[in-house]
């Protein structure tokens, strides 16, 4: 008897664990994604400012001792009742092979085709912006930061023209917004001032927000906290800031006027990929669109229906539990991804029944865990829980780094991170040449 065949839509936090551990000895297991590597999100930042090298913030889902098939490729819509995935291959700089599209015919779906950055349709930002979701763009945030500092570097550059250059904006003052903040200004005044002595001084940091304050996640004493730590050391936090437009040289502020920039980091939230607004099945109506599902996992069939599909299965950022909602993160989606994996690979293959009363067994639960975010110069904020209170300082920067740390999935990839903090404390970042 042949393995069912499970296809995963995405290699996202969700999709990746799915590929690692979802039995290939049971199931046939596919993963369909535009993107060959998964990126560890929470190291992206560092990496981008040089704590460690650009490949140990991804994974390749193709690896010999993964065991699971992988297609290149965008999934365009599902027909759920001939349990078909209309597939075309991701390759943008082949429009041939682009066009060839196929179809992949599977036993059981599970979508987790993540999000994309939210420009909230803000005229410029997707032609100027630079955001922070994979390798390729923490590649392009170092890149335009030294080419901005060599520029400013020129002996024909004024100082008023260097003070342009070197603002970088950062619109966005969630925990990735202040996270990429804080390595940057942690950069500036350590090894930039060594490698760029006559300029690193105009260097300056801007965090943008539409919101009346940053870190909306946090109570107000630790938000309050942050925002006078990121003051002090002459950060700029601009919130109930307005973004009109951009183009390559500023932003524009309703109320404030054109505000010059070298480089303009879009960290603002997530919106939904076009295949989750194709796909007939119940979805959120307030907010970020995302899939609806039961306690199960499994996806509802259609708005107005209480019926879901025994065999299609939602998680990840573009997926939420229908009167649980959940916050649109790494741990959500793991804590899924592994339910699953148990789910999948604690019944025989053969004796899966999709639509046995009972079948699905045990609902998801959530394991809250505390909310963490590094503000720089080794200082932190860590979310309270129950009668706890959050706390802050240099306690909280280590439990956050030890977090960070713990997100790779590898041993190997751990031991060199660590190795390599080890020899930046000693030595300093070789930033230069990375």
């Amino acid at each position: 008897m042949s393995q069912p065949h499970i296809v995963v839509i995405g290699s996202g936090w969700a999709g990746f664990y799915l590929a690692e551990f979802l039995s290939t000895t049971a199931y046939a297991v596919t993963i369909v994604s535009p993107r060959r590597t998964s990126a560890y999100t929470p190291l992206l930042a560092s990496a981008a400012c040089g704590l460690f090298n650009f490949y140990l913030a991804e994974e390749p889902v193709r690896s010999k001792t993964r065991k699971c098939r992988f297609i290149k490729a965008n999934v365009l819509d599902v027909d759920f009742g001939a349990k078909k995935v209309h597939c075309a291959p991701a390759f943008e700089d082949d429009d041939v092979v682009s066009n060839e599209k196929f179809d992949l015919d599977y036993d059981y779906l599970i979508l987790a085709p993540g999000c994309i950055p939210n420009t909230f349709n803000t005229p410029g930002v997707a032609e100027n912006a630079l955001f922070m979701k994979n390798v390729s763009d923490a590649m392009a945030v170092r890149k335009l930061l030294f080419d901005l500092l060599e520029k400013a570097s020129l002996p024909n550059c004024p100082v008023e023209r260097k003070k342009e250059l070197l603002h970088v904006a950062i619109v966005g003052g969630g925990p990735t917004g202040v996270e990429i903040t804080a390595e940057l200004d942690d950069l500036a005044h350590k090894e930039l001032q060594d490698l760029y002595p006559e300029v690193a001084q105009y260097l300056r940091i801007s965090i943008y927000d539409v919101a009346p304050h940053i870190l909306g996640a946090y109570d107000q004493k630790l938000h309050e906290y942050a925002n006078a730590a990121l003051l002090k050391r002459n950060i700029g936090v601009e919130t109930n800031s307005r973004i009109e437009k951009v183009d390559r040289d500023a932003l524009y502020i309703k109320g404030k006027g054109r505000v010059p920039y070298g480089m303009l980091m879009w960290v603002t939230g997530n919106k939904a990929v076009p295949l989750v607004a194709k796909l007939d099945v119940r979805k959120t109506e307030k907010g970020l669109v995302r899939i609806l599902t039961d306690t199960h996992l499994r996806v509802f069939k259609s708005r107005n229906s209480d019926e879901i599909f025994d065999d299609v299965f939602a998680l990840g950022d573009a997926a939420d539990i229908d009167g649980d909602s959940l916050p649109t993160t790494a741990e959500v989606a793991v804590q899924k991804a592994k339910y699953l994996v148990q789910f999948f690979n604690s019944r025989n293959s053969s004796s899966l029944s999709l639509a046995a009363p009972g079948s699905a067994g045990l609902p998801f639960t959530y394991m809250e865990k505390q909310l963490v975010s590094y503000i720089g110069s080794r200082d932190g904020i860590i979310a309270g829980r129950g009668d706890r209170e959050g706390w802050t300082g240099r306690s909280a920067w280590l439990a956050w780094r030890s977090g960070s740390v713990m997100w790779t999935r590898s041993w190997r990839n751990r031991v060199v991170i660590v190795l390599t903090w080890v020899v930046n404390w000693v030595f300093g970042k070789e930033i230069a040449k990375m």
